[in-house]
């Protein structure tokens, strides 16, 4: 038997790190995936492969271990952790293929884990649904993290543009908001980790401006759920300007991410800041009419990805 799954990409367009802290994010899932496909080992051993970045290890699954055969660790660390806590430990080789940058600030490690998850829960035959696939998502990178946001894993889960509010209530906007969007990332990877400890470190050593702060991004992203709604792409655009602003603040911005901003604004881009946790990554960039340049001028120094919003989420299925 082989069971395949696949799940979708994220960019968060408001409320990156204040989520953490129960504030209100918005994020959409892009048409980039990762693929996961699980099979019975041909040998009493479990294989892991990444085809894409040239990682292969053996896992040592009942120890939460790996020995690598060659290339370097990173993703592998969600694949074990869904595997403990889902797999019985039999001998299985797993493949993962993705067209989503490992490090770029766009969900890789959610949708690794998501799609890992949902191919595991289809060989064990075991049913589940979104809602229960999405908090197990979260547990692992949780596990994976010391601390993580639910809304890389909603939103690889669900497809489509999300709303979480302050209560983790989740809501799919039905506005079809065809935002013309670039991506732009660098080969600098952030450690989501590491930015999120950052951050709340800042935040112990500094509450009485920090706290405010966060409590701030959480009014502006409220602020563009209204302006998504009313499709207001000059409000949207301005309002991520000013949540770039408190990303610097927070200190998860870097040289890099803000060339490439600054790139985007210059050739014409009405919003641009950046995605994920930062401390490298990505930047998104709102640009109307203005999409050729804009993804010209960012990848004078660094990479680009032309991305659209999918609302197809996790997808899984079984081949005997």
């Amino acid at each position: 038997m082989i069971a395949k799954a696949s799940a979708p990409a994220k960019t968060i367009l408001f409320g990156e790190h204040s989520v953490v802290y129960d504030e209100p994010a918005i994020a959409g899932a892009l048409n980039k995936r990762a693929y996961v496909t699980i099979k019975e080992s041909e040998s009493d051993k479990s294989i892991f492969r990444a085809l894409d970045i040239g990682f292969e290890a053996e896992l040592l699954l009942k120890e939460k271990k790996y020995v690598l055969t060659r290339g370097k660790p990173g993703i592998i660390r969600y694949i074990l952790e869904a595997l403990y806590r889902v797999h019985d430990h039999s001998p299985i080789d797993i493949t993962l293929s993705s067209n989503v940058p490992i490090g770029s600030g766009l969900g890789s490690s959610a949708a690794v884990t998501v799609a890992t998850l949902a191919a595991l829960y289809r060989y064990h035959n075991i049913r589940f649904n979104k809602k229960s696939l999405a908090h197990e998502a979260h547990m692992v990178e949780q596990a994976v993290q010391g601390i993580a946001s639910p809304l890389d894993t909603l939103v690889s889960t669900y497809g489509g543009l999300v709303y979480l509010s302050r209560n983790k209530k989740v809501e799919h906007f039905k506005v079809n908001f065809n935002a013309p969007l670039v991506v732009g990332y660098t080969t600098k990877h952030g450690n989501t980790g590491k930015m999120v400890k950052d951050v709340k470190n800042l935040k112990n050593r500094n509450p009485k401006i920090i706290n405010p702060t966060i409590t701030a991004m959480g009014n502006l992203t409220n602020y563009a759920k209204q302006a998504i709604l009313k499709k207001d792409y000059n409000k949207v655009g301005e309002l991520m300007n000013i949540n770039h602003g408190f990303l610097d603040a927070i200190g998860v911005n870097t040289l890099e991410l803000s060339r490439m901003v600054y790139n985007a604004r210059e050739a014409g881009a009405i919003g641009s800041k950046t995605t994920g946790a930062g401390g490298g990554g990505s930047i998104i960039a709102l640009c109307p009419g203005k999409v050729e340049e804009v993804a010209n001028a960012i990848a004078r120094d660094d990479n680009i990805l032309k991305v659209k919003f999918t609302r197809r989420g996790v997808s899984s299925r079984v081949y005997k």
